[in-house]
């Protein structure tokens, strides 16, 4: 029996909440509150929030502090980077029960073409399928989008939020997308839209109505064309999506909004390990080894400085990473000044097994992988504070084991971990 989602191959699959569901799973005393995920104290920002937050006006992005105005019984979890990495591969291995053809939008969602699985069940009913699987392995909830085309999808699942999931057959686009405003269309931005506005058009139905040539005369000829084809539900003047594969992941990043100024070189490097300790264990975990290493400072005024150089030889050692790190970081920063944050990012990524790495005699290069794998092998097994690193129990406690801020999600179109 026809379930009308036969002519849509298109799946659009996004977590509900991610972040503040992975760390709320097993604290059902949390549930139906106004729960938020962020690090950095009340200097940092909101990297997730529970629906019940959302509610009070609060959302991703928002600054703790307002956050904490808006909902004074606002509940601050800190962010837990190593649990939502196992989550998020949990959930794409979900997703391959279901298609082989998985394209990644972020660490939370992407599109699945199911157009080869119609075989055994309808779209509706894969989408069902992928719902279940991910509540049963990663123990979180999802929404789905089923379309014919990536951009109905993507609207599709936001209508279906939370934990829900919605089919817009093709002789259904037009009714779906002509009330929406045109802001929402996926590929238009704030000031694509602010242009239509100009025209006094802000629904989906009012730029329908504008002609081609007067689109690419607002908008150029390629975005003009793009948001013709957008409007009536098409990419690219193809009803039906044409997949690309998953893309290499391209950097690994971390970055930590301090609870206070800081001046202090010695403090800044212990901060530092704390974050080269969380960015090689996600490289390692990946089998990943990085050509190039970049540090950032932001000042209190929020000016943004970087510099990167490129390691001797490719690598995921955190001995190694920091060393390059400190250097990059003491180069880098005006010793007059206090920091408000760091961060540390490596790229020029590559898979660990194809990598023979060159060993001087004598080089403790060896050992310190040995140790730094054996430490990956405690905490997996123990959980990410088991293990800290002695010369920082002292000094710093705070940053002696792996950890990341809130103040930008680790997401990336290509890959799932990027500044």
């Amino acid at each position: 029996m026809s379930d009308g989602s036969e002519d849509c191959p298109v799946l659009h699959v996004d977590m509900d909440a991610f972040y503040a569901s992975v760390v709320l799973r097993g604290r059902p005393e949390l549930a139906g509150l106004p729960v938020v995920v962020a690090g950095g104290g009340d200097r940092g920002v909101i990297l997730c929030a529970t629906y019940p937050a959302r509610r009070r006006g609060v959302a991703s992005g928002t600054p703790t502090a307002q956050a904490r105005r808006r909902c004074p019984d606002l509940v601050v979890v800190p962010p837990d980077f190593a649990a939502f990495a196992e989550a998020s591969a949990a959930v794409f291995e979900a997703f391959a029960t279901v298609t082989p053809e998985v394209e990644p939008l972020s660490q939370e969602e992407a599109f699945l073409h199911v157009g080869g699985a119609r075989r055994t069940a309808t779209p509706r009913a894969l989408g069902e399928t992928v719902r279940a699987r991910v509540v049963e392995r990663v123990g979180i909830t999802c929404s789905v989008g089923v379309a014919a085309t990536r951009s109905v999808a993507k609207l599709a699942s936001r209508r279906a939020k939370p934990d829900g999931l919605v089919v817009v057959p093709p002789a259904e686009v037009r009714d779906f997308l002509d009330p929406l405003d045109v802001g929402e269309l996926w590929g238009v931005g704030p000031s694509t839209r602010a242009r239509l506005e100009r025209m006094g058009v802000t629904t989906v139905a009012d730029a329908r109505r504008l002609p081609l040539e007067l689109l690419q005369a607002t908008l150029g000829r390629a975005g003009g064309a793009q948001v013709h084809a957008l409007l009536r539900g098409a990419e690219g003047g193809r009803l039906h999506a044409a997949f690309r594969p998953r893309e290499r992941q391209r950097s690994i990043g971390s970055d930590r909004t301090l609870a206070r100024d800081v001046g202090d070189a010695e403090e800044l490097h212990g901060v530092l390990l704390g974050l080269t300790l969380g960015v090689t264990a996600r490289a390692r975990r990946a089998n990943l080894v990085a050509s190039v290493v970049t540090v950032r400072v932001r000042y209190p005024d929020f000016t943004t400085v970087s510099r990167a150089r490129t390691l001797a030889e490719p690598t995921a050692t955190t001995t190694d990473v920091h060393a390059l790190a400190v250097r990059l970081l003491d180069d880098l920063r005006d010793p007059g000044r206090a920091v408000r944050l760091v961060g540390v990012r490596l790229s020029g990524l590559r898979d660990s097994a194809g990598h023979a790495e060159q060993l001087a005699l004598g080089d403790p290069e060896r050992g310190w992988r040995h140790t730094d794998e054996a430490a990956d092998r405690v905490r997996q097994r123990f959980g990410s504070g088991a293990l800290a690193r002695a010369t920082l129990l002292e000094a710093h406690p705070a940053e002696a084991r792996p950890a990341a801020s809130a103040e930008e999600p680790d997401t990336d179109p290509a890959g799932w971990w990027s500044w």
